[in-house]
């Protein structure tokens, strides 16, 4: 199996483990949120998302947008569960395309701009995504049991 091949698995066993777990909430939990200042259902699920567009655009694009203000109102404007999901795909489809259609010598190279990741090779980001996701499907496992229910087990 090529590396490209290995890390476009990952992500999709990644997509996968995260629509395992947000299988717990409809459309009607989209604005649900143990506190107000923190990230709703749906806004969860729009900053996961955004962070896997933010991480490619960092290490294959035109570099870290460290304006993390800006990330943060752009997630919490998204009020759709149904909406963040659909994103959240779109973006896995675009990471998995970006590594897919990378030669090994690409995603061997260091990230041009060391802001993050200290210049680790660009095939580094799929732990990293990895890494960012679960912490998120995480806490929508907390949302889920914050509404009484029993998330999903994600690996199956």
């Amino acid at each position: 199996m090529s590396m490209q091949e290995q890390l476009t698995t990952q992500l999709r066993k990644t997509q996968r483990y995260f629509r395992n777990t947000a299988s717990s909430f409809s459309e009607e939990d989209s604005g649900f949120a143990p506190t107000e200042e923190m990230f709703t259902v749906a806004a969860q699920v729009a900053h996961a998302a955004d962070t896997l567009d933010w991480v490619v655009e960092g290490a294959f694009g035109r570099g870290w947008d460290m304006d993390f203000e800006a990330l943060k109102a752009k997630a919490k404007a998204v009020t759709s569960f149904t909406e963040a999901m659909a994103w959240l795909d779109r973006a896995f489809d675009g990471v998995a395309e970006v590594i897919s259609e990378s030669d090994e010598e690409t995603l061997q190279a260091p990230i041009p701009n060391d802001q993050l990741m200290g210049g680790m090779p660009r095939a580094g980001i799929v732990p990293s995504i990895v890494d960012h996701t679960a912490h998120h499907r995480g806490s929508l496992a907390v949302y889920a049991r914050l509404l009484g229910r029993v998330p999903a087990m994600p690996y199956s």
